[in-house]
């Protein structure tokens, strides 16, 4: 008979422990249950929608925890209650009930109504890992101060130096990768890449073991975003808020010594710090800047590698849109001197089309108005590229009152205190929206979309602090690839990566590289 040795349980209990909480509560709930008299589903709040919210607290929390850790991804804990319940569907997860909100009539109301009718709604785990008074989280009083001091950054001066700095490390990084011949994950390539730049603009980080000391606990309170919100140790939650303390003080220590006198580099921390002696509305608590610090880093990181792994995923598939973009690309390539770097000039070059929906807040609404080019289809491919991919599945806000949300054909009661999930995958997914929507065709954008029908950075007054940058970043990387090279996928396989919050393939999306 086997018998496993301490080791091997030692292992097994390691890679199981959160599930193993999680029977122990449920087991617990179970025995509570008939003790107070609770019902397996709450009839109280039986409306309109359909769904399942299970036991108290627990409702279906284990379940969204088995998709997480699955290779189909998070996001089939959705799609498989749409199969059962249809679009609109509800459910209990982390002790809450959450609708999920699957049309651009919804989304609209959602998002014209932020800090009226709702409110950013995070489950514990992911709003523990960022902070309290992180732009996520903060409540409206200060979300718009703190939104407003944010703002540096994503100027079109910071905006203009991020993009030749980025495009500097991106051409070595290319190069280097090309003469030696061997396959790289573009995923952990763009994660490299993003971080090292976003360290470099937000904070003048640039040595590399300084960095990688950041990245590895960035890593791991990303990894706990979505987790059983308990502080045990060996659980991604512990682990996770455990690094988070570990990066607060290592950014403590960054403040200290620029407040001492012995660094003052020009970057967007220390602007932050040169306004000590302004009035409370027109300055950041050191709280408030190191919780945003973070947030800057890992929204910007994450989101942004998963994009650009996707695309070039998609770009392999289709090999008349390279083919196309890379013509594109090249000529506008020749068109600069040999070495020179991308600057924000030739974006403005690449501007998108009359037919672009632009606004005082978006660079390329303001390249637009001021260059009324013809179509580029560098940024086509990007925006079919974040339909497709959805990075941000949904978007998470809870009612501050009983509210009515329309739906397509009818309208649906929303309780105080629920979840609204605007759900972004079902409404890029809509035939009804987009003809062939599994199909990557980027000149879908030719035509103008449906008001909220494209909302990969949300909308309203919470939309994406960072949607110019992640933009820009994307077409750096795509003009740069597609001018530069041909390449090869390694791995075709199509699984999801376990237990991220974000859809990202398994594999990376390994590819190998020849110069043209």
């Amino acid at each position: 008979m086997f018998i496993p040795s301490k080791e091997v349980l030692l292992f097994l209990a390691q890679k199981h422990y959160e599930t193993f909480i999680l029977a122990v509560l449920s087991i617990g709930v179970i025995f509570l249950v008939p003790k107070f008299g609770w019902k397996t589903v709450a009839i109280s709040y039986r409306g309109h929608i359909r769904g399942r919210l299970g036991l108290p607290f627990i409702g279906e929390t284990f379940s969204l925890l088995s998709a997480t850790n699955s290779t189909k991804g998070c996001y089939e804990f959705v799609r498989l209650r749409r199969q059962w319940y249809g679009k609109w569907f509800k459910t209990r997860i982390f002790g809450k009930i959450h609708v999920f909100v699957p049309s651009a009539e919804g989304a609209k109301m959602i998002f014209s109504n932020d800090f009226v009718k709702f409110n950013k709604g995070y489950v514990k785990s992911m709003a523990d890992c960022v902070g309290k008074n992180s732009l996520l989280c903060v409540p409206h009083e200060n979300h718009r101060r703190i939104r407003r001091l944010l703002s540096d950054p994503f100027s079109m001066n910071s905006l203009s130096q991020f993009v030749q700095k980025f495009d500097k490390m991106l051409c070595q990084k290319l190069k280097k990768l090309e003469e030696g011949g061997k396959s790289f994950v573009v995923l952990e390539f763009g994660m490299k890449m993003t971080f090292d730049a976003m360290c470099s603009m937000l904070m003048s980080v640039t040595e590399d073991s300084l960095l990688r000391k950041i990245e590895k606990d960035c890593t791991t309170i990303s990894d706990a975003m979505l987790s059983l919100p308990v502080m045990i140790p060996g659980t991604r939650y512990y682990k996770g808020i455990k690094a988070r303390g570990r990066l607060m003080e290592t950014f403590k220590d960054m403040i200290d010594r620029r407040r001492s006198g012995k660094e003052s580099p020009e970057d967007f921390l220390q602007s932050t710090l040169d306004r000590d002696s302004y009035p409370p509305n027109e300055k950041l608590q050191d709280s408030e800047i190191i919780d945003n610090l973070l947030t800057l880093i890992i929204a910007g990181q994450t989101t942004t590698a998963a994009a650009i792994m996707w695309s070039v995923k998609f770009l392999d598939e289709n090999k008349e849109a390279q083919d196309r973009l890379r013509e594109e690309q090249l000529s506008i390539a020749k068109s600069k001197p040999d070495g020179a770097s991308v600057t924000l000039e030739d974006i403005k070059d690449m501007s998108y089309c009359l037919k672009y929906v632009a606004n005082s807040n978006d660079i390329m609404g303001i390249i637009v108005m001021a260059f009324q080019h013809s179509i580029c289809f560098v940024f086509q491919v990007i925006k079919e590229t974040l339909r497709m991919a959805n990075v941000l599945l949904w978007f998470p806000r809870f009612a501050l009152s009983d509210c009515t949300i329309q739906g397509k054909l009818s309208s649906f009661e929303i309780k105080k205190g629920w979840h609204a999930n605007i759900d972004a995958t079902c409404i890029h997914y809509d035939p009804d929206l987009y003809a062939d929507p599994m199909q990557f065709n980027p000149d879908r954008f030719d035509e103008m979309q449906k008001p909220n029908s494209f909302i990969p950075f949300g909308s309203g007054p919470r939309t994406c602090l960072g949607i110019n940058m992640a933009k820009v970043t994307m077409l750096v990387f795509l003009h740069r690839l597609s001018s530069g090279y041909r390449w090869t996928v390694n791995d075709l396989d199509t699984s999801l990566e376990k237990k991220a919050h974000i859809p990202r393939l398994r594999s990376g999306c390994p590819i190998t590289l020849k110069a043209l």
